[in-house]
């Protein structure tokens, strides 16, 4: 009696089926929107006047602003030091603009973005002051509902961030 033919994978093949159908499970496309972010820090922070201010030789005060996954930095600073060509100092006053995507772990807040002009264009290693990535890590500690401390290490001054107006994220596609 004939057997009827059967198809007969061998163990290479199978194997080779199986790693194929595992990479093909593995991988998943970006979500086409932003993601919600942390909800606690949805709107505009500014932070509290440094109470010794005068007393310091630099110092530099920030406003930001979270929207879903998404910050946005203007940091306003004051130095009574020379660094350099005064069309970039201002007479001791500049500002920088940063934007970026963050993340949360635990109590670490991670900022990762650009260094921007106030006009929103990319800012080139040829312009003023800082340019190129920005990264940072901050504790962050929420002392209430509209306001935060966020420390870079222990050794500076911790920055007291006050809730100025409160916003919902809306995701918007990418």
């Amino acid at each position: 009696m004939l057997r009827p033919k059967t198809f007969q994978l061998s163990s290479l093949c199978f194997g080779l089926f199986l790693l194929f159908i595992f990479f093909c499970y593995a991988c998943s496309f970006n979500p086409a929107v932003q993601s919600r972010g942390e909800g606690y820090l949805q709107g505009e922070w500014q932070q509290d006047s440094l109470y010794t201010g005068k007393q310091l030789v630099s110092y530099s005060l920030s406003n930001i602003k979270f929207s879903c996954d998404s910050f946005y930095i203007t940091v306003n600073t004051v130095s009574n030091i020379n660094y350099g060509a005064d069309s970039c100092m201002k007479h001791g006053r500049w500002t920088e603009y940063i934007r970026g995507k963050y993340s949360q772990k635990k109590d670490t807040l991670h900022l990762k973005g650009f260094f921007y002009n106030a006009n929103g264009t990319f800012k080139t290693v040829n312009d003023c002051f800082r340019a190129g990535v920005y990264e940072d890590f901050f504790k962050v500690q929420v002392l209430s509902d509209s306001l935060i401390q966020l420390s870079v290490n222990p050794a500076t001054i911790p920055m007291n961030m006050r809730l100025v107006n409160q916003a919902v994220c809306v995701p918007k596609p990418l």
